[in-house]
């Protein structure tokens, strides 16, 4: 959250219209904080795009003369925005995917890990931590309960670095890391050296 994801993706498609490049560009449904028929950023930078309600829609939406494919909130989708992604790249079509790669647990963000290791090109951009303001790589969320998707903005979440994110209880500690010590003052996870 807040690293400018969603403005990176804005700054292609439009760099890719200026180059009078057929684009579209598609988000999930459910990602309606700023509008329905728009991709905007936090800071309301905006294009035009198509809400879908699957992945698989996007093949069907994406015109003959369309040749670059934006889409935002990737890991909203489901495991099939892999297969399209690939699809559409075969037919010589540049996509464009926008996403967090991890949830407010800290942990890998649905079909986000399998498009990072497809992709020919990852760009990972981080926030400023609001605790610190070292480089935050996750997202911290404030208020919402305990779903895995919630889909909100600064009223939910709040970008935080390794160090300053406090995962929620039902986080799972990533394999090779333990809690520290509860004695301890220092309550960073600590790595687990075999």
């Amino acid at each position: 959250m807040f690293s400018g994801k969603t403005e990176e993706l804005v700054r292609r498609v439009k760099r890719a219209q200026y180059g009078r490049q057929k684009v579209q560009v598609f988000k999930p449904r459910i990602d309606n904080r700023y509008s329905q028929d728009h991709v905007q950023s936090h800071d309301a930078n905006r294009v035009l795009s198509i809400s879908v309600d699957s992945a698989r829609e996007i093949l069907n939406l994406v015109e003959d003369n369309t040749r670059v494919v934006g889409i935002d909130e990737a890991q909203f989708f489901d495991e099939a925005i892999v297969e399209v992604a690939n699809k559409l790249a075969y037919r010589g079509i540049r996509v464009i995917v926008a996403g967090l790669d991890m949830d407010f647990r800290g942990l890998p963000f649905g079909p986000m890990p399998k498009l990072l290791s497809i992709a020919e090109n990852v760009t990972k951009l981080s926030a400023v931590c609001v605790q610190c303001g070292n480089p935050a790589s996750r997202s911290q969320r404030v208020m919402g309960g305990e779903h895995v998707v919630a889909v909100g903005a600064k009223e939910m979440y709040e970008a935080r670095c390794r160090f300053c994110h406090e995962p929620s209880t039902i986080h799972v500690t990533p394999p090779g890391l333990t809690k520290a010590n509860e004695n301890d003052s220092d309550s960073r996870p600590a790595v687990r050296e075999n």
